[in-house]
């Protein structure tokens, strides 16, 4: 966006800060409409003839567009490992773990692995991520992905949002 000295336009067509619209003006009387006000120029639309440009505080502008774009911080996939024969009170701490993920906004994503002849076993596999399931059940989760053997493990995403 191109700010007062750096509009190139001889004339330019000017809102002023409450959108009104005031007409064609040459550019140097823009600049010097908005600095009476204590704003800037702010061209807004350049490539239409004439460049359309608005009279607003540019810094407070900025600030409000940086703040809308980082409001969304990037969802992130967080892992938790587990094996077949992991135990009552681990896998409630892996649970936990994985609330406590999905509160911060993060996907989790839970990984089962098998050792050696573990993998002729796999429904050994489903019924740790039906345990997982049920003690998720309440907590708003989707699952994103079910569990599905890829290699000598199994694996299933959960997003947070609702079942």
């Amino acid at each position: 966006m191109r700010v007062n000295e750096a509009i190139k336009a001889k004339e330019v067509r000017l809102v002023d800060e409450n959108g009104k619209q005031i007409g064609v003006v040459n550019t140097k009387e823009a600049i010097q409409i908005a600095r009476e006000r204590g704003y800037d120029l702010v061209e807004v639309a350049p490539n239409v003839s004439p460049p359309v440009c608005r009279i607003m505080d540019y810094g407070k502008y900025k600030y409000q567009l940086e703040k809308k774009g980082s409001s969304k911080k990037p969802s992130t996939v967080k892992e938790i490992k587990i094996r077949p024969q992991i135990s009552d009170h681990d896998l409630q701490l892996k649970v936990k773990h994985i609330k406590r993920f999905l509160e911060d906004g993060d996907k989790a994503r839970i990984t089962l692995f098998f050792r050696g002849r573990e993998i002729v076993h796999s429904e050994m596999g489903m019924k740790v991520f039906d345990k997982i399931k049920a003690l998720l059940v309440g907590f708003a989760h989707k699952i994103e992905q079910e569990p599905r053997l890829e290699g000598n493990s199994m694996s299933m995403i959960i997003a947070p949002g609702k079942d």
